[in-house]
């Protein structure tokens, strides 16, 4: 071990360390002295870093820990010495992901090194295997408009979306009919080509998406005409959707497997609808109760009447006021409200009576006023010609 410093001592641990505390240490010197993480001082760093990876690589290993602890070296010929580009262990460098499994904020190995050099070790990414699997379709966002009605009876709207459908002349293949879809000969149906390069710390490995086949693994020698080998095609169908009784203005509905067409046999998208209530001349909401101002005259306010409430729904609901009603008061007819989406529970309809004061009168009703007046010692309205008339 001439001129090799101590193990221990190069990741900065003592020799009782657990393998956990091995890992972290390395996890921080690699990242620390990567190459290409250290571009004004990169000699000095690749000298470090493969200090780093060695120490790691053979106490990460418990046989040549155990070696390494008792004969202060892991190469059973004694010192290596002419062994790979870096001494002492033989053959060449490689990178090892033992040591890397569980590690936080790394990953494993094939994280740490992908932001460097682009990806490609310990194995395909996941996001390839995503490229080449089956995919779920994209989600659809649709906007409808409904009456104030419609959202509180609830109604059935059949609507056109613009959507991927299987093309009906090759059912999707792509292929033109009587041809069919062939594995990639290039990247053997991966998606992916591999690269491996020899560099000062040894081999790399790298993949790409093919350019043969764009990553999808299969090739189209013939494409079918009607789709020109999309296997779909765009088309409106019409989708009827259900709006439940009681929704709310802004509210969405959910239509589970109306969106976008799923890839390699993945499952459509969903339709999200969300639903835009016109306002009401008459009735107004809050939360689940309908609210309302219903006009009524002064005699109705001062003696009492029974009144016909418009509902919702387009019924008649007959609602007796006590005499000397006055305007403003509110009055409550129990669950002809909205009902609620989420639970069985119904709303209230909720009436604001207005007085109305009559505009003009006739001869007779003026004086039937005046004498009533009279009556409550009240003094008659006087009509003013002005200052000096």
């Amino acid at each position: 071990m001439a001129g090799k410093r101590d193990y221990y001592e190069v990741l900065g641990v003592n020799r009782n360390a657990t393998d956990d505390e091995l890992k972290k240490a390395y996890r921080k010197l690699a990242k620390k002295y990567h190459p290409d993480a250290n571009p004004n001082n990169k000699a000095e760093a690749e000298a470090k870093f493969k200090e780093v990876n060695e120490a790691y690589e053979n106490l990460s290993d418990p046989q040549k820990r155990k070696m390494y602890d008792q004969f202060g070296t892991t190469d059973p010929q004694g010192f290596g010495g002419a062994g790979g580009p870096f001494g002492g262990q033989g053959g060449y460098y490689s990178y090892s992901s033992s040591g890397f499994d569980g590690f936080g904020d790394f990953g494993d190995l094939g994280d740490i090194f992908s932001s460097f050099f682009g990806g490609g070790f310990g194995g395909r990414s996941s996001s390839s295997r995503r490229q080449t699997g089956p995919r779920k379709g994209a989600d659809l966002n649709l906007g409808i408009e409904i009456t104030f009605e419609q959202a509180f009876l609830g109604v059935e709207k059949e609507i056109n979306i613009t959507r991927d459908e299987t093309c009906d002349t090759c059912h999707g293949t792509g292929a033109k009919p009587g041809t069919s879809v062939t594995k990639c000969s290039v990247c053997n149906g991966t998606g992916q080509v591999t690269q491996v390069q020899n560099t000062i710390l040894g081999q790399m490995q790298t993949r790409r998406t093919c350019s043969a086949c764009h990553g999808t693994g299969e090739v189209i020698k013939e494409p079918c005409e009607t789709c020109h080998g999309r296997g779909t095609v765009r088309k409106q169908p019409k989708i009827k959707v259900k709006i439940p009784a009681g929704i709310d203005d802004n509210q969405t509905v959910v239509l589970r497997g109306e969106g976008e067409q799923g890839e390699k046999g993945g499952p459509r998208g969903d339709l999200y609808i969300t639903v835009r209530i016109k306002k009401h001349s008459i009735f107004t909401r809050k939360g689940n109760q309908v609210l309302c101002d219903i006009p009524i005259t002064i005699t109705q306010a001062t003696l009492g009447a029974e009144l016909d409430i418009p509902m919702v729904d387009g019924t008649k609901a007959t609602y007796k006021i006590p005499e000397a009603t006055q305007t403003g008061t509110k009055f409550t007819i129990r669950n002809k409200g909205f009902k609620s989406i989420n639970s069985s529970s119904v709303g209230d309809f909720v009436f604001t009576v207005i007085v109305q004061t009559p505009k003009k009168l006739s001869k007779e009703q003026r004086d039937l006023l005046t004498q009533l007046a009279k009556t409550m010692n009240e003094q008659p309205p006087v009509k003013k010609r002005g200052f000096f008339g």
